[in-house]
This record gives C-alpha cells, sequence and structure tokens, in this order.
C-alpha cells in the first residue's frame, strides 16, 4: 500500500505541488481580503508551503533543491512547530478556545502546515526520475 501510493505521489508531483501552491495563494488571498487576521506564524507557513510547492514543479529536482526545499521546510516546520505548541499550552493551562470563526483557529491550522511542509520535502527527498 505505501509504495503505491509513494509511486503514485511521485508519478503526479507536479499535481501536488500545484496543490500547494493553490493552497499558499488561497490562504493569502483570504488575509489579503481581510477574512482572517493576521498573522506571521501563518504567513510564514503558508509561503513556505508555496515556496516548496513550486519546488515540487521543477522537473527533475536536483541536490541543490533539495538541500534549499529542506532549509526552508525546516523554517516553515519550527514556525509550525512553535505555534502549535502554544495552542498545547493553551489547552493545558485551561486557557484555550476555539472562538467564532473555529475553522480558522491557528492550532489545528499549524497542524496541517506541519504536515503538509513535511511531506513535501519529504517527496522532494524521496522523488527519483522514473527510466
Amino acid at each position: 500500500m505505501e509504495d503505491r501510493l509513494l509511486h503514485w505521489l511521485w508519478r503526479n508531483k507536479m499535481i501536488v505541488g500545484l496543490l500547494a501552491v493553490i493552497i499558499s495563494i488561497f490562504t493569502w488571498t483570504i488575509e489579503l481580503m481581510g477574512m482572517v487576521y493576521v498573522c506571521p506564524f501563518c504567513r510564514t507557513q503558508r509561503t513556505v508551503i508555496g515556496l516548496l510547492g513550486l519546488m515540487m514543479l521543477f522537473p527533475n529536482p536536483g541536490w541543490i533543491v533539495r538541500y534549499v526545499a529542506t532549509v526552508i521546510g525546516a523554517f516553515g516546520f519550527a514556525v509550525g512547530a512553535t505555534q502549535h505548541f502554544a495552542g498545547w499550552r493553551r489547552i493545558m493551562s485551561g486557557e484555550f478556545e476555539w472562538g467564532e470563526q473555529w475553522y480558522v483557529n491557528s492550532w489545528p491550522l499549524s497542524g496541517f502546515a506541519i504536515f503538509i511542509i513535511t511531506g513535501l520535502v519529504l517527496l522532494l527527498w524521496t522523488y527519483r526520475k522514473e527510466a
């Protein structure tokens, strides 16, 4: 099962990269339209997701692209983990609230960003050009 999923992702890495770019553009758009609050953590994560998506669009990412993606991804991961841990800290202290707009709560969204960033970096590193 895992090999088939990884093979599918390899064959469709351009689609995965395009999806990441679309996620980045969409999230930037809703912030610039004033639909969500301005958050430097969120801005960093959405930018990193977009940059990693652009790197996925390279036909055959070499070691330089993978290195830059890893550095950018590590930064995005650290920012996402910091924001996510702040949510856990609020949960443990009893101060956590979902708020009126529960669907834009930074705690689950930062968790999603961590998964997306990690997945994109790992996919870039496991990609092999098909013979």
